[in-house]
């Protein structure tokens, strides 16, 4: 296998660059953390520049296509008829390249997407200096089958593909191509004039004969009395997926990590052959320090392409566009510094459709987006396992966004391995307009474990509007064995208006030995609203707060046991959580110390007090 000098060559640089990024400094606790945020948005917020000069695709070949009609999927449970580009389409893929590389070697510019319906079988490569632009009721859909993402890569791994170097869940591999990418670029931009100009992913529209879509491969579902997410497109148990044993997968991490020794291979593995599965076989290969080299997924691979993933970029807008129906997590940047999200409408309710993924990134704005969404709506990443090379994710703000269906609106985690810190989120609405049929699970979330461990500090929450509240049934995930928590009791999964959770799916995890730290978050003027019940009564959520701590005794790993700290300095002010269904236990609290509540009203009742438990 020959991977590209360049792309080799950087790949060990970044890691090395770790954060010198020449950025502002930021105190580590802000007097005004207000004024901080401000800091951020003022540094980002300075317009890239780009050369006076477009290249319109159809001056590089490219056509548009005709569209025909197919019943595909919507979401977890739901199928209608949907455009997709005819049998036969002209493919643009090439046209986009050339015109992107023309622009780039002129030294800039804006390549054009103009009006139509544009069908592309494979992806968009962002680079230096180039904006691409959707015109206003451009329409470009992807391919829906995984080959086309396979066939590309700078990256020949024979029966496997051609693949790109990605990151899955937080952990780095070789795999499918997103189908926009840019690897190292500098100065990008990727634009729209409105939400007519919309990139689909097709994640729902079948692409063979027995009616899989991309979102087949996500597999059985998990979650606990999950709403309007209980199933899997098309999948049925037998079928292959991202968490069923894989038979292309070694039998033992032996054959790919000779050198971990018996003990070391056995707690990576964990019992039985679930290891197996491709979405715990990357994370085992990061365990075992198995280098990017022999991570290699792709073709006989489950592993979900992200829709946009930019890695190592600097100077990046992603502004006034749709994308929807995306395989994976919608947007998800990694290790990028000075980026700005701004109106971009993300809607896709598959498996897994986090809106925006900022992964070890270091100053972001998002603002003035919506988000409709089957996961979180935005999820801060930072590393998974061994992948923390880029460090943390820092200097985010999030304003003036709305958010309706989705399992967060504001979520930290659960890959956050390598820490999260500086997050400041303001002027937001959490719709929920689902609310009825699939309503969003929880509003302000923080998901880690005793695997993903990291730290996040320095959290700050303000003016937060929830008209239609959250879901007012619990959700949980399953215990270990021996736990102090037990398996549906507690509603970390949905139900809660603001959840913690520092157990998070623990049976997902074979490895957990790296005890997560929470300190000094403050969430302020927070209003929730109430909505119709089954039984006709009025409710915001089942429970207003759950924060469950680290648990010790999910702890697997060689003694002696590293200190396991309870969540600390959380504050909660000026807040009305509306009328939980649980009123006899408003609040759920596992190894917190002084969570202080100040002038909060649950149920009608104003709580000043501080809590530890």
């Amino acid at each position: 296998m020959s991977i590209n000098n360049q792309r080799r060559n950087l790949m060990k640089a970044l890691p090395a660059a770790g954060l010198s990024f020449g950025l502002p400094a930021l105190a580590t606790t802000a007097p005004d953390p207000w004024a901080q945020a401000q800091a951020i948005v003022d540094h980002v917020s300075k317009p890239l520049n780009f050369r006076k000069q477009d290249f319109n695709i159809t001056a590089y070949g490219a056509k548009p296509c005709k569209l025909t009609k197919v019943k595909a999927w919507i979401s977890h449970e739901e199928q209608e008829d949907v455009p997709t580009p005819e049998a036969g389409s002209p493919d643009c893929y090439a046209a986009i390249k050339a015109a992107i590389q023309a622009c780039n070697q002129a030294g800039g510019g804006r390549v054009l997407i103009p009006a139509g319906d544009w069908y592309c079988a494979g992806p968009i490569v962002l680079l230096s200096n180039v904006n691409v632009h959707l015109s206003k009721g451009a329409h470009v859909y992807f391919s829906q089958n995984p080959a086309d993402f396979a066939r590309y890569g700078d990256i020949d791994c024979g029966k496997n593909g051609k693949l790109t170097i990605s990151r899955w869940q937080s952990n780095d591999c070789l795999n499918y191509s997103p189908m926009v990418y840019a690897y190292g670029q500098d100065n990008i931009a990727l634009t729209g004039d409105d939400w007519t100009a919309i990139l689909d992913g097709q994640g729902g529209v079948p692409f063979n004969a027995d009616g899989d879509s991309w979102w087949t491969w996500k597999g059985k579902q998990k979650t606990i009395n999950s709403i309007g997410q209980g199933t899997t497109p098309n999948f049925k148990a037998g079928k292959l997926s991202e968490n069923t044993e894989n038979p292309n997968n070694p039998v033992s991490l032996a054959a790919v990590a000779p050198a971990l020794t018996d003990a070391e291979r056995l707690l990576i593995q964990g019992e039985g052959g679930k290891w197996r599965a491709d979405a715990q076989y990357l994370p085992a290969l990061s365990e075992a320090g198995v280098p990017l080299s022999k991570r290699i997924f792709g073709v006989g691979h489950y592993l979900r392409a992200p829709m946009i993933q930019l890695i190592g970029c600097t100077n990046v807008l992603l502004q006034g566009y749709r994308v929807q129906n995306t395989p994976f997590w919608q947007h998800h940047p990694v290790h990028c510094r000075n980026i700005v999200i701004r109106n971009v409408y993300a809607h896709s309710h598959g498996p897994n459709s986090d809106g925006f993924d900022p992964e070890a990134c270091d100053h972001v704005l998002v603002e003035g987006c919506t988000f409709d969404t089957g996961d979180d709506c935005i999820a801060i990443k930072a590393g998974k396992g061994q992948d923390t090379q880029y460090g943390p994710s820092q200097n985010i703000v999030i304003q003036n966004c709305i958010m309706h269906s989705g399992h967060g609106a504001v979520t930290l985690g659960s890959e956050m391995a390598g820490g999260i810190q500086n997050v400041y989120a303001q002027k937001l609405v959490f719709e929920n307009a689902n609310w009825k049929t699939n309503p969003l699970n929880t509003a302000i979330r923080l998901k880690t474990n005793m695997n993903r461990g990291g730290y996040l500090r320095n959290f700050y929450v303000r003016d937060i509007t929830i008209p239609n509240g959250v879901q007012t049934s619990p959700s949980f995930y399953a215990s270990l064995p021996g736990s102090p928590i037990q398996s549906k009791t507690v509603a970390t999964a949905a139900g809660a208006i603001v959840t913690f959770d520092c157990d998070y799916t623990p049976l997902s995890d074979t490895v957990r030995t790296r005890p997560p730290i929470v300190d000094n978050v403050q969430i302020s003027n927070v209003k929730a609203g109430n909505v119709a019940t089954k039984d006709g009564k009025q409710a915001s959520c089942y429970q207003a707060i759950v924060i469950l701590g680290p648990v010790a005794s999910d702890y697997n790993g060689p003694q002696p046991m590293p200190p396991v700290f309870p969540v600390t300095n959380v504050s909660i002010s000026d807040c009305d959580f509306g009328v939980p269904v649980n009123a006899a236990a408003p609040w759920f609290l596992y190894n917190v110390k002084g969570l202080t509540l100040k002038n909060v009203t649950i149920g009608g009742k104003v709580h000043n007090t501080t809590l530890s438990a």
